[in-house]
């Protein structure tokens, strides 16, 4: 048996979008929250099925719920880059509240909508791996609650750098969970985590979760996929690409170049997106041959 790694987006979604396992996700969504915003039930939308999973979008992962109260919760797992990933997130954001006027047909009905996405590569430029972003007075810094309507959480995956020993909340626990777990089993939880009923759940859940032909199928291709990304890194880095004129660019821009060349994006539109220039990238084409 495969040992499952949670941050394939198949074995995410059906751990933590599985109505079996609300209580899992819960747990998640409130290790984000602030504490006066705890939820207390949550009916997720569209739990897991691999029909519905085929349908969509394999690269992009995307569990939706409700709350006790009425608020809805998008979260999303996004295992490569995008550098436009800020825009897509709102745009979905604004699509989930639309939908409940389309669904009801009041503003009165309308409720906020929270989106927490879950990076495994780094978006923004400081060290910080956890930021929530809502609406705001420029001139006070004031929230009002009439336009309390939406709140975006980003967890950075590779910037937690915390040991075990180190882990001090329930998120704490649960990034260390996503970056990890597939290193534990069900016969050995780190005491650490195992403080946490809900986390200590998911390991075992993952341990023994069952993935039929079809979803191990997709399995592999999505974990091939992501180990590709590595090593076309790695093999850049190398080669020495990141050294003389790319000497001190950022990892992120060589990223977002390999990302289009994949893509099939010109080397043109290439260079209006990132700061390499002609020769950088045409010496990154290289490499992929």
């Amino acid at each position: 048996m495969i040992r499952l790694n949670p941050k394939i987006d198949i074995a995410f979604r059906k751990l933590f979008g599985s109505e079996e396992n609300k209580e899992i996700l819960k747990s998640f969504i409130n290790s984000v929250l602030p504490a006066s915003e705890q939820v207390k039930t949550l009916e997720i939308k569209n739990p897991y099925s691999l029909a519905t999973y085929i349908k969509g979008k394999s690269s992009i992962l995307d569990v939706k719920a409700r709350g006790e109260d009425g608020r809805w919760f998008d979260v999303e797992l996004q295992i490569g880059e995008q550098e436009f990933f800020g825009k897509r997130i709102k745009y979905y954001l604004d699509k989930v509240y639309v939908d409940q006027l389309i669904v009801a047909g009041e503003y009165s009905t309308l409720k906020k909508v929270i989106g927490i996405a879950i990076l495994d590569f780094n978006y923004f430029n400081d060290k910080r791996h956890l930021r929530g972003l809502t609406y705001k007075d420029i001139e006070t810094n004031e929230t009002y609650e009439m336009i309390n309507l939406s709140d975006i959480y980003f967890i950075e995956l590779k910037k937690f750098s915390k040991t075990l020993q180190e882990l001090t909340t329930t998120l704490d626990r649960w990034i260390t969970f996503l970056n990890k777990a597939h290193e534990y089993s069900k016969d050995k939880v780190p005491p650490e985590l195992a403080l946490d009923e809900n986390i200590k759940n998911a390991i075992e859940k993952l341990d023994i979760m069952y993935l039929n032909g079809d979803e191990k199928e997709i399995y592999e291709t999505e974990e091939k996929k992501r180990l590709d990304t590595l090593e076309e890194l790695r093999t850049a880095e190398a080669r020495g690409i990141k050294s003389g004129k790319i000497e001190g660019k950022q990892e992120r821009e060589i990223e977002i170049a390999l990302e289009m060349l994949r893509d099939g994006e010109s080397i043109e539109k290439i260079i209006k997106y990132t700061k390499l220039s002609k020769e950088e990238i045409e010496k990154l084409h290289s490499t992929r041959r």
